[in-house]
């Protein structure tokens, strides 16, 4: 897609033609490089240890598992192939400010792609977990997982929506996992406890830098991105109104 993200190469390493895009979002509510934690807590304020956290799901969890998912290189695209518009979104599983996005902008987004009127690219970024401290690896980890048992969607919005306080862990992605049907399975369990996807969240973080984006969440359409400067993808109306303005919905 012209000045959109492309993959290129058998490690699906992303060369961007929108880095100005991105850094030219401005100072908005958000998760940057240099953040130490999670940002801003919005959605639940879950306890301040994975293993206590409170486990949520998506209010539209039935219309989410009906969503097919694939994964494109260093991507996880969500939606039908044929769908007329492509939405790229850069988030990192324990930035707050992602997660409140999630239950507005990001809802709203995944009702149009349900719609078959959109399809959502997702790059799942790391930067947060230096050392291990968020636990965004383990969940980028698990969310690669999901794919595989066709439940991404659904589990995606449930990560989200069940952020701990403290940091993701193996229990607590497995919790979450449990509310959703048809994800807990021998080879889900085994993925979690090995982190055997990690060598993808890694290739995902570093296309994600390649962006050159300095923090998360970003929802580029064409290149541009949107919802930022406003706010308005913290607001699931008004960011249907924003989509809308730019030819999506």
């Amino acid at each position: 897609m012209a000045g959109g993200i492309r993959r290129a190469g058998r490690a699906g390493r992303i060369v961007t033609g929108v880095a100005a895009a991105v850094l030219s979002v401005g100072a908005v509510a958000g998760c940057g490089g240099g953040s130490g934690g999670g940002g801003e807590r919005s959605v639940g304020d879950s306890a301040a240890v994975g293993g206590s956290a409170a486990v949520r799901t998506s209010p539209i969890a039935d219309v989410l598992a009906k969503l097919p998912a694939r994964v494109d290189g260093a991507k996880v695209v969500v939606g039908k192939p044929d769908a007329p518009r492509t939405v790229q979104v850069l988030v990192d599983p324990r930035c707050g400010y992602c997660a409140k996005f999630e239950a507005a902008g990001g809802e709203t987004l995944l009702k149009l792609a349900a719609d078959g009127r959109v399809q959502v690219e997702y790059l799942l970024a790391s930067f947060l977990d230096r050392g291990g401290a968020s636990g965004s690896v383990k969940a980028v980890n698990a969310l690669r997982a999901s794919v595989d048992a066709g439940r991404f969607a659904e589990y995606h919005a449930a990560v989200f929506a069940s952020q701990p306080k403290g940091k993701f862990t193996d229990e607590l992605l497995l919790r979450i996992a449990d509310e959703v049907p048809g994800l807990r399975g021998p080879a889900f369990d085994k993925a979690v406890a090995e982190t055997a996807y990690a060598g993808w969240a890694g290739e995902s973080e570093r296309a994600f830098e390649a962006t050159g984006a300095q923090g998360t969440p970003v929802v580029l359409v064409d290149g541009r991105a949107l919802g930022a400067k406003d706010g308005s993808m913290f607001d699931a109306e008004a960011f249907a109104r924003t989509l809308k303005g730019a030819g999506i919905g």
